[in-house]
């Protein structure tokens, strides 16, 4: 991974974390969720989860609503065990199958990998949206780290 992934990451985490303690999630526990998933996630997605742990980004849908930016806020990426069980729950529900949830918004839509995406590792890839009440899922960033990069840029 290159140096503008990891400062992305880690300026998404020091702009936009909450001040709660995130606690680091060991890579045994991710490889586990590799193997449920059958996927190779992003390895910039696993350094924000073994570097920080679980992020809760309250503050970017006030920023959002003040700044009357049209993008998709992220309020909180989910645990482990979330992002297997409600990958199943969502597509129970109406989403296209085929993608794995990692992260949600304020009013439970989700952004999501593509497992098409997950069949080799690689440092970086595209970000999903999907809308719970339209049941639709849309390319909202060709990387995680572009994706993250448009919440930094709002502080700038």
């Amino acid at each position: 991974m290159d140096d503008l992934v990891i400062n992305s990451i880690d300026l998404f985490v020091k702009n936009w974390g909450s001040k709660h303690t995130m606690t680091p999630i060991p890579l045994d526990d991710i490889t586990e969720l590799e193997q449920k998933l059958s996927a190779c996630l992003p390895e910039s997605y696993k350094y924000l989860l073994a570097t920080y742990g679980l992020v809760h980004s309250p503050n970017v849908l006030t920023t959002l609503c003040d700044l009357n930016v049209e993008i998709s806020d992220v309020q909180d990426f989910l645990s482990l065990d979330d992002v297997f069980s409600l990958s199943q729950l969502y597509q129970m529900s109406g989403m296209p199958k085929g993608y794995a949830v990692f992260a949600s918004d304020v009013k439970g839509n989700m952004f999501c990998f593509k497992l098409s995406d997950c069949q080799q590792k690689q440092n970086d890839m595209a970000v999903w949206f999907y809308d719970y009440g339209l049941c639709t899922v849309n390319k909202v960033s060709h990387s995680f780290s572009a994706w993250l990069a448009q919440f930094n840029a709002l502080v700038d």
